[in-house]
C-alpha cells in the first residue's frame, strides 16, 4: 500500500514556479503625457517590433485613445523618413 500512495504522489526539486502577470498599464495615462510627438523616433520605437510593425494595445497596455494617436504619430514619421515602413531588425 505505501509504494502506491508514494507513486500517486508528485514530487519536485524545486517548487513549481507561477508566473504573475504585471498589470498593464498607459503609460501615456500614468505620465499624464498629453500630445505624442512624431518628431520623436526614438519614443515611437517602443511600439514598433523587431520588423517595424505597429505593436497591439494587448501588448503594449496602451489606452484605446492614445494607441490611436501612437498609430497616427508612427505613419506621420515614416512618412517623414523618421521611421522605417519595413526593416529587418529595428531593435
Amino acid at each position: 500500500m505505501a509504494v502506491n500512495q508514494n507513486q500517486s504522489e508528485i514530487r519536485y526539486l524545486t517548487p513549481p514556479t507561477v508566473e504573475v502577470k504585471k498589470k498593464k498599464y498607459c503609460r501615456f495615462k500614468k505620465n499624464k503625457i498629453k500630445y505624442v510627438d512624431y518628431k520623436d523616433g526614438e519614443f515611437l520605437k517602443k511600439f514598433l517590433n523587431e520588423q517595424g510593425r505597429i505593436l497591439p494595445r494587448r501588448l503594449t497596455g496602451t489606452s484605446l485613445k492614445f494607441q490611436r494617436k501612437v498609430a497616427t504619430a508612427v505613419k506621420r514619421a515614416r512618412h517623414l523618413a523618421i521611421l522605417p515602413f519595413v526593416t529587418d531588425l529595428l531593435k
